[in-house]
């Protein structure tokens, strides 16, 4: 089976520390802290780590279930909202907000939300994420470029 990997250094203490991200391949590269993660300071996060990488597994997931299907989709563009709440176990990702528009030729409405939620139940980052209580899924078909 493949393995992917990526790595954090953190120096200092929690509030005033300051850390980089990378991925293994070497595609990014970024700086992360405390600012970054529970306020709006600058640098990347774990949260939108992942909500990138559930972004580009749905999309690709929706892409197979489509062609499958006999519907090989023209585009796929989604959007993943990591929700970071509070709870009694401390921060936690409470919720992830998928929103995806895909056109795909010679498929309706109906049939395109019916073929996300199937990614969305099939995708292996939603799996992998099964502990956040809510994954919710916005689909909509949008109509090629004439």
């Amino acid at each position: 089976m493949t393995i992917r990997e990526a790595d954090a250094e953190w120096q200092g203490s929690l509030k005033q520390g300051a850390g980089r991200l990378r991925l293994g391949s070497g595609a990014f590269e970024g700086a992360y802290s405390f600012p970054s993660r529970f306020e709006n300071g600058p640098g990347t996060n774990p949260e939108e780590l992942i909500a990138a990488a559930h972004a580009g597994c749905f999309s690709m997931a929706l892409a197979a279930i489509l062609e499958a299907a006999g519907h090989p989709p023209t585009s796929i563009h989604t959007i993943a909202r990591v929700h970071l709440g509070a709870t009694e176990a401390g921060p936690t990702i409470t919720r992830i907000a998928l929103e995806s528009a895909g056109a795909v030729p010679g498929l309706d409405a109906l049939g395109f939300r019916q073929h996300a939620e199937a990614a969305r139940q099939r995708c292996l980052v939603s799996r992998a994420l099964a502990g956040v209580s809510t994954i919710t899924l916005e689909a909509r078909l949008i109509e090629p470029a004439a």
